[in-house]
C-alpha cells in the first residue's frame, strides 16, 4: 500500500519542490494551498500523470490552526491512511504587516500572525498528523524553518523569533512521540530563492551578498531542501528524531 505525505503550502516554491520530491519516490499526497485553486488542480494533472500517484488539494488558512482539524478529516476520506506530516506554508503580504519589520516598528498583531502560521499551525497540524501515524504505526513530522534565527536578518524578527520557538517545540514533540514510533524534525533553509524571498524590499542586495558569502557561490533553491525532507522519512533516517538540519550553502559560518 502506497504511503501518504499531508503538506502545507504545496504549489509554490519549497513546498512545491516536497510535492515534486515525494510523487517521484511513489507517495501519495495531499497538499494544502491558500488561494489559487487553479495552480494546484495543474500540479495534480501534471504530477499524477507524471508519476501515476495520487494527490489531492484542499484548501487551508494557517491563521486559522483549528482548521486543521476538519480539513485531516476531510483528508481521511480520500487517503487510506497518512504516514507523513510537513508543515511548510508560510504568511506574506498585508498579514505579515508590524511582523517583517526593524525593531521600533514590530506591532503585536503581525508578530502574533507569524507565530500562528508558524508554530501554533504546526502544533495543531502535527497533532491531528500524529493521530493517524499511531494507527498505522508511526510515522515523520517535519516542520520546515530558517537560518534567520541564528544570524541577522534586516526585518526578520517576527520570523526568526517563530522559527527559534518551532524548533524548540519540535524537540519537545520528538521526545513525546517517539513511543508512538513518530520522529519528529525541522529541515533549517538558508535563504531560498523563491517567490517569498523575492518580496523583500532589499531583494537584489540581499541576493548579491548572500551569493558572496557562499563557498558555493549561489543562492539555495527549494530542491535544495527537498531531498532532505524526503531522506528523513525513509528507513534510513530510522534514528534521528528531535533535531534541526541546516541547509545553507555554509553562510551561517561565513
Amino acid at each position: 500500500m502506497s504511503k501518504t505525505l499531508v503538506v502545507s503550502g504545496g504549489t509554490r516554491g519549497i513546498g512545491r519542490a516536497i510535492v515534486e520530491e515525494f510523487a517521484s519516490n511513489g507517495v501519495d499526497i495531499a497538499f494544502t494551498y491558500h488561494s489559487n485553486v487553479q495552480i494546484a488542480e495543474d500540479m495534480i494533472a501534471e504530477l499524477s500523470e507524471r508519476y501515476g500517484v495520487k494527490l489531492k488539494a484542499y484548501h487551508l488558512d494557517i491563521l486559522e490552526p483549528d482548521s486543521y482539524k476538519d480539513l485531516f478529516k476531510e483528508i481521511d476520506k480520500d487517503f487510506e491512511r497518512i504516514d507523513y506530516f510537513i508543515s511548510n506554508a508560510m504568511i506574506s503580504g498585508r498579514s505579515v504587516v508590524g511582523g517583517f519589520a526593524s525593531f521600533m516598528r514590530l506591532k503585536s498583531k503581525g508578530l502574533m500572525n507569524i507565530y500562528t502560521a508558524t508554530v501554533l499551525s504546526f502544533v495543531v497540524g502535527a497533532q491531528e498528523a500524529a493521530k493517524r501515524m499511531e494507527k498505522v504505526g508511526g510515522g515523520a513530522i517535519i516542520s520546515l524553518s530558517s537560518t534567520g534565527n541564528l544570524f541577522y536578518t534586516p526585518n526578520y524578527t517576527g520570523h526568526g523569533n517563530s522559527k527559534a520557538a518551532v524548533e524548540t517545540i519540535v524537540k519537545y514533540a520528538a521526545h513525546e512521540l517517539g513511543e508512538k514510533k513518530i520522529r519528529v524534525n525541522a529541515v533549517s533553509g538558508g535563504p531560498i530563492d523563491t517567490d517569498a524571498f523575492r518580496k523583500f524590499p532589499n531583494y537584489e542586495k540581499v541576493k548579491d551578498e548572500i551569493v558572496k558569502r557562499s563557498p558555493l557561490s549561489r543562492m539555495g533553491a527549494p530542491n535544495d531542501l527537498s531531498g532532505l525532507c524526503y531522506f528523513l522519512t525513509t528507513e534510513k533516517a530510522n534514528w534521528i528524531t528531535g533535531q534541526t538540519f541546516i541547509v545553507d550553502g555554509g553562510i551561517t559560518f561565513a
